[in-house]
């Protein structure tokens, strides 16, 4: 399988194995162990993914040359068909700020654990989350369940437009804490999704134990 390379020049191992054909698969980059550090890397590996921006806050701070404003932009990113990623940016542009949340959404890059879990369905779909999944960020809490194929997304907007990034179609989800904060909901959202999908693939947690262990 040839990749694009659009004039990318690699900087790291993970991105020369891309560009040399030995990793030609978004799993494979995952499964290999090795850090996700280029966005250009999950172009070559998931062309065209979607992007949602989920909040933008300005925020202030003063410094001795005065007050500064800044922009926060929440984004998350998937191709709709198992793959997703969330991030913060931060800028004194709009645009460059949801550049820049895009940007590291692709490195936060997950393989989503989809499924067919419920009880009332059939096995062997991928409509819905193998097994409960629950995530947290500051005081939220989600808790993302498989639900029989037809259901739909019985969750609120935010938790929903993550849900669809990821290809996830039917999915009861349960939330607690202050909840009007989109940020901690999405993350929360987030977390719960990369907690079932490192459950499912401890060969890779262990990778890259094993790395943090050699470079240590």
């Amino acid at each position: 399988m040839s990749q694009r390379n659009d004039g990318w020049t690699p900087r790291t191992r993970l991105g020369r194995m891309v560009q040399d054909g030995d990793i030609t698969t978004m799993e494979q980059a995952l499964e290999s162990g090795l850090p996700l550090k280029e966005p250009e890397l999950v172009d070559q590996l998931l062309p065209g993914l979607d992007d949602e921006v989920l909040d933008i806050n300005m925020v202030q701070r003063m410094t001795d040359s005065g007050r500064r404003v800044k922009f926060r932009c929440v984004v998350a990113i998937g191709n709709r068909d198992g793959y997703l990623g969330y991030a913060e940016g931060r800028d004194d542009q709009v645009g460059s700020a949801i550049q820049k949340a895009i940007d590291v959404a692709k490195l936060n890059i997950i393989s989503v654990d989809r499924g067919s879990g419920s009880w009332e369905d059939s096995a062997g779909g991928l409509n819905s989350l193998t097994r409960k999944a629950e995530g947290k960020a500051g005081s939220v809490t989600v808790e993302v369940m498989p639900a029989p194929q037809g259901l739909g997304l019985a969750a609120a907007p935010t938790v929903r437009n993550i849900l669809e990034l990821a290809g996830v179609q039917d999915a009861w989800t349960r939330s607690n804490g202050n909840t009007r904060t989109t940020v901690n909901l999405a993350k929360a959202t987030y977390n719960a999704l990369r907690n079932a999908s490192q459950s499912r693939t401890p060969r890779r947690a262990a990778a890259k134990q094993r790395e943090q262990e050699v470079s240590e």
